[in-house]
């Protein structure tokens, strides 16, 4: 969902976009796409077809003959730089994760020099770019993809004799840990400190739901929803009093950020950019990763005052405005603009 404002800021910045999708996967981005008044191709094909989808992506950059190639995810990277080798275009890419299953960290690192400029989502994959993929310094650039909005709609501090509501936005994938999160509300089920209704939602689609549902089940938790996708995730936040950001790895977490927009106090795995952005004791509480004890722990410690909850969001909203904000968003567009201008020129 960044997509458009991503394209929004590069846009300004003095850029022309065309967005190709490999394969449609869900297709719940599209309708934000066109809204913004992109230009989106999308294959109809599947995942695992590399041949076909590289005829395809060819094809289709060839018709557009473009100055750059601006790739995303593994599987796009590898297919624009053989694509950019090809017809002759620089190539720019994307990473956005701390973390790559080890077939993919070895065939980046193996092609890294195919791609002229890295752009990391965050700080910490910068790092990871040029640790794990062995990119030089000069290559990597940063931009976070979020810019923070003040208008966003804020959630409404717990009071007492209300349910203290916890969430958390994201796929259902193994990497966002929430069997991690499970077992954890196993060891405080019913919870209730001195007597006090918990409830929590998570909200999102993906191939781990039926593992999740039934992990839920087996453990008797009744105050645990899967609520599925969700299209107004401002809402969602706005409704929660805490949420909880388990993951395994992360790059930037666009949601938990969002989370500190909403004025939450954010419980989140030490991984990414959350080892930044989420302080202890002050906006929220880190934990070691894939740790369901620490987790456990964190949402006593959290919900055992709730009334201290409204201190931490407002914490963590003062933080993200002061650290993510719009001007500085479109600076970072215009700056890579900027670098994508020298590459065309050089080639």
């Amino acid at each position: 969902m960044p997509v458009p404002a991503i394209a929004k800021a590069l846009s300004e910045a003095g850029a022309e976009l065309h967005v190709l999708a490999l394969t449609g996967r869900d297709r719940r981005a599209l309708p934000a796409m066109l809204k913004a008044g992109l230009c989106v191709a999308v294959r109809s094909e599947g995942e695992r077809d590399h041949v076909s989808a590289f005829r395809w992506l060819a094809h289709s950059i060839a018709s557009l003959n473009p100055d750059i190639i601006w790739t995303s995810l593994t599987r796009a990277t590898l297919l624009g730089q053989l694509t950019g080798v090809r017809q002759r275009v620089p190539v720019v890419s994307w990473q956005h994760a701390a973390f790559l299953r080890p077939a993919n960290r070895h065939l980046l690192r193996l092609t890294r020099s195919l791609s002229d400029l890295w752009i990391a989502d965050s700080s910490a994959v910068n790092a990871f770019t040029r640790s794990q993929l062995r990119v030089s310094r000069h290559k990597v650039v940063t931009w976070p993809l979020f810019a923070a909005d003040a208008g966003a709609p804020q959630g409404k501090p717990w009071r007492p004799g209300e349910k203290l509501r916890l969430g958390s936005l994201g796929r259902l994938h193994p990497v966002k840990g929430y069997d991690v999160l499970i077992k954890s509300l196993a060891q405080i089920r019913d919870i209730g400190l001195d007597g006090l209704p918990i409830e929590v939602v998570v909200a999102g689609e993906g191939s781990d739901r039926e593992r999740l549902v039934e992990l839920a089940q087996s453990f008797g938790l009744s105050n645990i929803s899967f609520s599925g996708f969700c299209a107004e995730p401002r809402q969602l936040l706005a409704s929660l009093h805490l949420y909880v950001q388990p993951s395994k790895s992360e790059g930037f977490c666009v949601a938990a950020h969002e989370a500190m927009q909403a004025g939450l106090p954010v419980i989140a795995s030490d991984v990414g950019e959350l080892s930044q952005s989420v302080i202890t004791g002050e906006t929220g509480v880190l934990v070691p990763p894939g740790n369901p004890d620490a987790l456990a722990e964190a949402i006593k410690s959290c919900i055992s005052t709730p009334e201290r909850l409204k201190k931490m969001g407002e914490a963590g909203r003062a933080r993200l405005l002061s650290h993510f904000s719009e001007s500085e968003f479109r600076r970072g567009a215009k700056e890579i603009v900027g670098r994508l201008e020298q590459l065309c020129r050089a080639s």
